[in-house]
């Protein structure tokens, strides 16, 4: 697409907001979701990439259209975000909310993902560093080989990944995105900005703290965009391998920021 079609669409949609959002105009909604409906297929294509087959993309694109509406009904134009950064939050949120929904991670699954961050917790604080996966299968007591299968299981239902550590609480008691806690620059909130500004500090320092490939997985995941195919592409391992890292630096991230209140046995 040329620089002039860009700044047309851009003329177009600007217009699109100031008629939905000055006007109500509900056919200017519904033209803004189909030109931001890309942005859905996105999420749902990189979502259902990390899910069992059976999980159709399909049903991951009617879910996550849920938040697309609703991000365009709830964005602020006074915001200094993008909104395509702030819909894709949203996206991310209706779909991971349907599916938890569906509670279609098996029990099993849930209670070995809960056993190794339990582990890997205690491990670190005993060993003040980084367990290896040896030290990490003999505290659960089985075998290493088990250990890589549990990974690949858990993997197939990590989907919240890094964006569970992203979120807190409003006053509702509903949970927000780290997004939805950006003030408008004329109202800010001291209080809020220091707690979103702790958190992100503690995501920080417990990402410096995992082995160099995990977080140079979590760095091309989550900041460059690339699928996990494309990082075993960069690696030069298997996609399947690059799976079990990512799962196990989330399951590290989530101990760790657990970590604070740990307590041993």
């Amino acid at each position: 697409m040329s620089t002039l079609d860009n700044s047309v669409k851009a003329i177009e949609l600007r217009e699109l907001w100031r008629r939905y959002k000055s006007d109500g105009d509900k056919r200017a909604r519904e033209r803004l979701v189909v030109a931001y409906s890309p942005l859905v297929k996105y999420v749902a294509g990189r979502t259902a990439a990390g899910l069992p087959p059976h999980v159709e993309e399909a049903d991951l694109i009617s879910y996550g259209l849920d938040g697309l509406v609703s991000a365009i009904e709830r964005f602020d134009l006074d915001r200094e975000i993008k909104f395509e950064t702030y819909a894709i939050t949203r996206i991310k949120g209706a779909i991971i909310d349907e599916l938890r929904s569906l509670d279609w991670v098996p029990r099993s699954v849930r209670a070995r993902t809960r056993e190794i961050e339990r582990a890997h917790a205690k491990l670190e604080h005993k060993l003040q560093r980084t367990p290896t996966d040896e030290e990490l299968a003999a505290e659960l007591g089985i075998s290493g080989q088990d250990l890589q299968d549990a990974l690949i299981a858990i993997s197939h239902s990590s989907i919240v990944a890094l964006d569970e550590l992203w979120s807190v609480s409003d006053s509702s008691g509903d949970q927000v995105s780290l997004m939805d806690t950006i003030e408008d620059p004329g109202a800010p909130d001291p209080a809020k900005a220091l707690d979103v500004g702790d958190l992100k500090d503690r995501i920080a320092d417990s990402i410096a703290r995992l082995p160099e490939r995990e977080k140079l997985v979590i760095a091309l995941y989550y900041y460059e965009n690339l699928t996990l195919r494309e990082i075993g592409e960069v690696l030069g391992v298997t996609e399947s391998r690059v799976s079990q890292l990512h799962t196990k630096a989330v399951l590290r991230l989530r101990s760790g920021m657990q970590g604070d209140g740990f307590e041993e046995d």
